[in-house]
């Protein structure tokens, strides 16, 4: 039977996201309708501008007093895309306490507070959802928090940033510079005006912390997730990517240890193969791909950012969650039973790419090769190329953990016959 009255939602910042939520939620009301099993009504938007002209939103609905709108109590569902971390924290919590359950993609707040933000959820009754927190449209959160729920992942490996993703592959495709390739991201709106947050790993970082916790079954906070930026990727890198037929993407990686006493989670750039599922994904577009032990290898792929696709996800989960309330239930909360040690990087096994300025002589690669076997690191191969005194040398390694790789390296820049280290870059995907 259809309910008559209809369920009334808070939408909580109405920028390109909220915009586009308001804008689905009236073109597609019928259809909503049909599939909540009630009618949702937009109840009122809080901004920080109100005399900013908002097409398709009756002014009337708009205010600037959050809290009191959170407050009403007759307010069922409060969507949140204002983002940061105060005042969403507050008005996420005082929503949860005056009865409304709380759809959000505010991915900085759920990797630093999430675990509490799960206990307040609980405490009141109310259901938390995100799936716009991580990779935009693409369905993500929900195949791994219930389509999963009965496996075991073992790897998330994926590229969840789109204006990296951009910059990198402008970089690859066209022999462009970092500058001049974030300077065309940010002149086709892919990048913000201070984009920190995307080249140095800030972003991945948050994204990476909500996809462990919720793969492995455990609390990953942002302070667990060792991040690097990619604004030290040079041209000469992708050279020597191609050389060995890999191209370098932003990878938020996140594993379960083999032994499984351990996960580790980490953003940063990487080598992978040309023949890799994720070296393909270009442009803005994010791809994460999931190992799990009896479903396999499964890849998400789509658009990872932008208004339409983020209110895409953000409805899904309000229909998931309005569909809860007409129930009288609550969906899937946060499932952190296993309470595994999240690993520093130092213990991360992988392969690497070092380049070293060396001087062109008799000798250096005997010196270079006894430091890493006095370090524990085997090498792989090694291509060396030089003139006039002055040569490069490429090591790849076989497998080895992140410390000594450091301590490597370290010893590397004592020695004479090394003018420099040019360049360090994992090798993933293999």
């Amino acid at each position: 039977m259809m309910r008559t009255r209809p369920l009334k939602v808070a939408l909580l910042g109405c920028g390109v996201v909220g915009s586009e939520v308001a804008r689905i939620m009236t073109t597609h009301a019928d259809d909503l309708t049909a599939r909540i099993g009630a009618p949702v009504e937009l109840a009122g938007v809080a901004v920080r501008r109100p005399s900013k002209a908002r097409e398709g939103i009756d002014p009337a609905l708009v205010t600037t007093d959050a809290t009191a709108l959170v407050k009403r109590g007759d307010i069922d569902v409060v969507v949140e895309v204002i983002g940061g971390i105060e005042p969403a924290r507050t008005l996420i919590t005082t929503a949860f306490e005056h009865g409304a359950s709380v759809v959000s993609a505010n991915k900085a707040l759920l990797a630093q507070d999430g675990a509490a933000l799960h206990a307040a959820a609980v405490e009141h009754g109310r259901d938390l959802y995100y799936e716009a927190a991580v990779a935009g449209a693409i369905p993500l959160i929900r195949p791994l928090r219930e389509s999963l729920a009965g496996d075991k992942v073992n790897r998330v490996l994926g590229i969840v940033n789109g204006t990296t993703n951009f910059i990198l592959d402008k970089m690859d495709s066209t022999g462009a510079g970092y500058q001049e390739a974030l300077d065309e991201a940010t002149a086709l709106g892919y990048a913000e005006a201070d984009p920190t947050a995307d080249v140095e790993g800030f972003d991945a970082a948050a994204k990476a912390a909500i996809l462990a916790g919720i793969a492995f079954h455990t609390r990953v906070r942002l302070d667990d997730v060792y991040r690097e930026g990619m604004t030290e990727v040079t041209a000469a890198d992708f050279a020597s990517a191609r050389q060995m037929g890999c191209t370098i993407k932003l990878l938020a990686i996140c594993e379960r240890a083999a032994d499984g006493g351990s996960v580790t989670a980490r953003v940063h750039p990487a080598m992978i193969p040309l023949d890799h599922p994720l070296a393909s994904v270009r442009g803005a577009y994010n791809a994460v791909f999931v190992e799990a032990e009896a479903a396999g290898q499964l890849m998400f792929y789509g658009p990872g950012a932008g208004g339409a696709p983020t209110a895409s996800a953000v409805l899904g989960d309000l229909v998931a969650v309005c569909r809860n309330k007409l129930a009288g239930s609550t969906g899937p909360g946060e499932s952190a039973y296993t309470r595994l040690p999240v690993s520093p990087m130092g213990d991360v096994v992988t392969r690497y790419h070092i380049s070293l300025d060396v001087a062109d002589k008799p000798g250096v690669l005997a010196q270079v090769a006894t430091v890493f076997a006095e370090h524990g690191v085997s090498i792989d191969t090694v291509r060396q190329s030089g003139k006039d005194g002055e040569a490069s040398l490429v090591v790849v390694t076989h497998r080895a953990a992140d410390a000594a790789l450091t301590g490597t390296v370290d010893a590397l820049r004592k020695l004479d016959t090394v003018r420099g280290v040019a360049s360090i870059m994992r090798v993933e995907g293999e």
